[in-house]
């Protein structure tokens, strides 16, 4: 119930008064105010004045089950949300609920994460009450072959998200990463069960850094996060909502195709390198040439002093001659 009177508190332009709330709950006024008290002890401010109701004057900082689902927006996607304070990883969770039977659409969000992967191996851990740790359970009806264009996708949808709420410019860096100045704030990692010509589940596992204040001599070089490029806290729970929002709509447009080619023409407006020079790492011999966007299969094009080349994600990195950029 606490979960649902937020909600309602969020929704009202003022006051909302305790009969009302009574009404739409069907439970007497002690239980709304023992329920408004536990919110003002988890940090919400709301007001409470006589003849008048409540009103939520202010919002803090946390992340966690009630907050995700009291701003939830969106259509289908994170119709259900599993919150965790801390993890391994969210993408081994979400793939254990898809194996489970998780709807398609549900979200996993760990406050924490302690053994997250990235691409290659790489290990991905949050510091906790910093970072954004989630992953989508998605189960579409397409042919394996097309599921890694879910992390282009995915990756427009941080990119918007951002601006949306925060006016920040961020940039992709194919496949799998966000910039924001050249440095990286965000990485994706999908991960797929599949028969031949069957998609079992697919998640979408997106780390994204918000609230760190510093990094590691090994890292402050080419990592950054949004408080550290605006001075601001932003609420994590508000960016993944406004995040959500993106990716269902960009999902929906990529499912009519099950391609890139109506979003490529986005996509390589937001291609950080596009029309610059890019090294291409991981295949037999590293390669140097001229980043040209992405074809309608995901593929980035890269024009060499000898041929175009066209390279798909798998475990190939793609960086700037110079530099991570």
């Amino acid at each position: 119930m606490k979960t649902k009177i937020l909600a309602e508190l969020r929704r009202a332009s003022g006051y909302v008064s305790g009969q009302a709330l009574c009404e739409e709950f069907h439970v007497s006024r002690t239980a709304i105010w023992k329920a408004i008290n536990t919110l003002k002890k988890e940090g919400y401010e709301i007001e409470a004045v006589q003849n008048k109701g409540y009103r939520l004057v202010r919002v803090p900082e946390i992340l966690s089950q009630k907050e995700l689902e009291s701003i939830r927006q969106t259509k289908w996607l994170a119709s259900e949300y599993y919150y965790l304070d801390e993890t391994e990883s969210t993408n081994m969770v979400a793939k254990k609920l898809a194996e489970e039977g998780a709807a398609h659409g549900t979200v996993v969000v760990a406050g924490r994460q302690t053994a997250g992967k990235g691409r290659r191996g790489r290990v991905w851990e949050t510091p906790p009450k910093t970072s954004i740790s989630m992953t989508y359970v998605l189960k579409p009806d397409m042919m394996p072959g097309n599921a890694s264009m879910l992390t282009l996708v995915m990756a427009m949808a941080v990119v918007r998200g951002i601006e949306s709420l925060t006016g920040l410019e961020a940039k992709i860096k194919w496949p799998n990463d966000v910039v924001i100045n050249g440095k990286k704030v965000c990485g994706i990692l999908t991960e797929m069960s599949a028969q031949m010509d069957y998609i079992n589940h697919i998640v979408v596992g997106t780390g994204i850094n918000v609230l760190n204040e510093e990094f590691s001599d090994e890292l402050k070089d080419k990592a950054t996060s949004i408080y550290l490029e605006t001075g601001k806290s932003v609420q994590r729970a508000g960016l993944i909502e406004a995040i959500n929002r993106q990716f269902e709509h960009y999902y929906e447009i990529f499912m009519e195709t099950q391609d890139m080619s109506v979003l490529a023409k986005e996509y390589n407006t937001l291609l950080v390198n596009l029309g610059g020079q890019v090294r291409v790492e991981g295949g037999k011999e590293p390669y140097v040439g001229n980043s040209r966007g992405i074809t309608q299969r995901g593929e980035l094009i890269v024009d060499t002093w000898e041929a175009r080349r066209l390279v798909s994600s798998g475990e190939v990195s793609v960086r700037g001659v110079y530099g991570y950029v």
